[in-house]
């Protein structure tokens, strides 16, 4: 009997994961700016990481952030140390925005209940499968975004902007892919790829 309910539940179960899609990975959108006479002074080599206007400095927080850039601008052959003629000023702005879809909270919603009566799937079974199996698909954050802007400036001792760069990311609210020291190393890496990158030109990266 219980042999029976268990392949009635787990079969539809099966279906609705197959049904579910899959985790798309984060798009980040870049664009750099500069000019040819200020890029040849951006060249790698020493430079420091700062927080930049509305970064609060010394939390941990920003430390992810600052973390991030600092290992893109290693990559890309740059030194990175903590007093330098230049320095590379570092953004953020976040906040969560929801779809057009509405927020509805009313996400599918499969499980195996315990006790009689069958939990969430088959009604009145009177049998105690003994599980305890559940999940959601969509729910309550469901169409949220976390937009997500990281801006670099680099500039030296005079304060002369020598490379300005610009990434954007719109992971899913809530998810692997909004995790803060994920998206930042995502986002810094894309900023910094192919450094310093055609001036004026928006690209897609990953």
């Amino acid at each position: 009997m219980e042999s029976s309910i268990m392949k009635k539940v787990i079969l539809p179960l099966a279906l609705v994961l197959a049904a579910a899609p899959a985790s798309a990975a984060t798009d980040v959108e870049v664009t750099r700016f500069h000019t040819a006479e200020t890029v040849a002074t951006a060249a790698p080599g020493p430079i420091a990481v700062r927080a930049g206007p509305g970064m609060v400095g010394g939390t941990l927080e920003t430390q992810v952030w600052l973390d991030a850039v600092s290992a893109a601008l290693s990559r890309q052959g740059f030194t990175v140390v903590g007093e330098a003629p230049r320095v590379a000023e570092v953004t953020l702005g976040q906040e969560v925005v929801q779809s057009g879809r509405a927020r509805s909270g009313s996400g599918v919603s499969v499980g195996v209940g315990v006790g009689s009566g069958g939990g969430y799937y088959g009604r009145h079974s009177g049998v105690n499968l003994g599980l305890g199996l559940g999940f959601l698909l969509g729910g309550k954050h469901a169409g949220e975004t976390f937009d997500s802007t990281l801006g670099v400036t680099i500039r030296d001792a005079a304060g002369t902007h020598l490379w300005e760069g610009r990434a954007e990311a719109a992971p899913r609210n809530h998810s692997k892919d909004a995790e803060p020291r994920r998206l930042a190393n995502e986002m810094a890496a894309a900023l910094f790829s192919g450094f310093p990158g055609e001036s004026g030109a928006t690209i897609g990266a990953r």
